[in-house]
C-alpha cells in the first residue's frame, strides 16, 4: 500500500524593514501591539559587548512593552542571554547554552527572540529560534554596520565549525528587523570598515551609481553623517532584498550575495578569526576581481577603482604574510558553492552588475558562479 502525502502550499515570510536613528520607542510600540495580539514570553539574545553599552536600557524597554500589552493582566516573561562577543562564539556550543537557558526558564512555543546586536548575534538567534520548538518568531534590532548590511536581512542563520564557517544553519525569516543607525556611534573603526565591505560587495554587484557615491562620501561614514548612513543603510537593504525577494532558498541567483566570500571565509577561517569578517571578505574581493580580470570581465581600471575604494574604507587588500596561503588554497574546499569537488566563483561584470553563466529556468534558478581550477585559485592568492 501507497499514501501520497500531499503538503503543497503557500508560505508568506515577508516582513518589514524600519531603518532610522534611536528606534527603541518603535520597537516599544511594535512588541506593545504584538503581544496584545498574541501573548508571547520574550527572550533577548545579545553578546557581551552590546549588553554592556545597551543591555539594561533595551530589557528596561522590552518589559515595558510586555506590561502595557498585559494591561492590568500578569505580564509575559522577560529575560536576556549573554554570550561572549566575538565570531569565536559562533559554534553550537554557544547555541546549546542559549537553549537551555530558555528551557531553564521554561519557556516553550510560546516565545518570541530578539536579537539585539550585530552579525554574530543575528546569526545565531535566528538560528536558535528556527529550532527552538521547532521553530519560535524572532526581530532582529540590529546594532552594527555589518548586521545592517548583511546578516539582519534574508533569513540566512548558522554557525560555525572548525571544518568552515556557516556550515550548518538554516534560512529562517524573522517577523521584523530595525536597524538603528545611531548605534553605529560606539563601533569601533574597524568594525565600521568590516560593515562597509558588505556595503562595497553589494555596490559591485548590483549598483554602479551606488558605488560611485561611495568613491564620494565614504570618508563621511566614519564622522557618523547621518544622511549618509541613512542612505548606505537603505541601499544595502534595498539591494539584498532584491535578491531575496527572488531567490529565498539560493536556487542560483541568491549566490551573488556570496560575491567575495568565497577566499574572503576561507582567509577568516584560517586567520583563526584575527581578521574581522568583512576584513576577510575584502581581500575575497579583490581575490575575485583580480581573478575577472583574467578571465576578461572585468577591466584594470575597474580592479583599480575597486582596490582604492576598499582602501579608503581602511579595509585590507592583500593578504597578511602570516597567513598560510597553501592552507588558504585547500580551506577554499570548505565553501558551500563546491560541487564534485570543484571550486566555484562567482564574478562581477565590470561594476555593478554579475556575469551570469546560464539562464536557468527562471529568474531564481540562473546559474551565476563558475569552476576555477586550484592551480587559478592558488596563482591569484599568491599575487595578493
Amino acid at each position: 500500500m501507497k499514501f501520497h502525502v500531499n503538503l503543497v502550499k503557500t508560505v508568506d515570510d515577508s516582513y518589514d524593514i524600519e531603518i532610522g536613528s534611536n528606534l527603541l520607542n518603535n520597537l516599544k510600540e511594535y512588541l506593545t501591539e504584538s503581544l496584545q495580539q498574541q501573548k508571547r514570553n520574550i527572550a533577548i539574545i545579545t553578546d557581551s559587548n552590546v549588553h554592556t553599552i545597551y543591555g539594561k536600557n533595551f530589557e528596561k524597554i522590552v518589559k515595558e512593552a510586555a506590561i502595557q500589552a498585559a494591561a492590568g493582566e500578569n505580564a509575559v516573561k522577560v529575560n536576556t542571554v549573554v554570550f561572549p562577543a566575538g565570531e569565536k562564539s559562533k559554534t553550537r556550543k554557544i547555541k546549546e547554552y542559549i537553549e537551555d537557558k530558555l528551557i531553564e526558564w521554561g519557556y516553550r512555543r510560546d516565545t518570541l527572540i530578539i536579537a539585539h546586536g550585530g552579525g554574530v548575534v543575528t546569526d545565531m538567534a535566528g538560528f536558535v529560534a528556527g529550532t527552538f520548538a521547532r521553530g519560535v518568531p524572532f526581530i532582529n534590532y540590529a546594532t552594527t554596520l555589518l548586521a545592517a548590511a548583511d546578516a539582519s536581512v534574508g533569513g540566512k542563520t548558522a554557525v560555525d565549525t572548525e571544518a568552515a564557517t556557516n556550515l550548518i544553519g538554516l534560512i529562517y525569516q524573522p517577523k521584523k528587523v530595525f536597524i538603528d543607525t545611531a548605534t553605529w556611534k560606539t563601533l569601533e573603526q574597524r568594525d565600521v570598515s568590516g560593515g562597509l565591505a558588505e556595503t562595497i560587495k553589494h555596490a559591485c554587484m548590483a549598483d554602479k551609481e551606488f558605488f560611485g557615491y561611495l568613491e564620494e562620501n565614504i570618508e563621511k561614514v566614519f564622522d557618523m553623517d547621518s544622511q549618509v548612513c541613512k542612505h548606505i543603510a537603505e541601499k544595502n537593504c534595498e539591494i539584498k532584498y532584491n535578491v531575496v525577494m527572488i531567490d529565498e532558498k539560493e536556487q542560483g541567483l541568491r549566490e551573488i550575495l556570496n560575491l567575495g566570500h568565497t577566499v574572503g571565509r576561507a582567509i577568516e577561517t584560517v586567520s583563526d578569526y584575527t581578521l574581522y569578517h568583512g576584513e576577510a571578505v575584502s581581500i575575497g574581493i579583490m581575490a575575485q576581481i583580480k581573478l575577472g580580470r583574467k578571465f576578461g570581465y572585468c577591466t584594470q581600471d575597474d580592479v583599480n577603482r575597486v582596490e582604492s575604494l576598499l582602501e579608503k574604507a581602511k579595509l585590507p587588500v592583500k593578504i597578511p604574510q602570516e597567513i598560510d596561503k597553501e592552507a588558504l588554497v585547500k580551506k577554499l574546499y570548505t565553501d558551500k558553492k563546491v560541487r564534485g569537488g570543484k571550486l566555484r566563483f562567482v564574478f562581477q561584470k565590470g561594476i555593478g552588475q554579475m556575469v551570469q553563466f546560464a539562464p536557468g529556468t527562471n529568474a531564481a534558478n540562473a546559474v551565476y558562479s563558475n569552476f576555477v581550477s586550484e592551480d587559478t585559485a592558488r596563482s591569484i592568492i599568491s599575487e595578493l
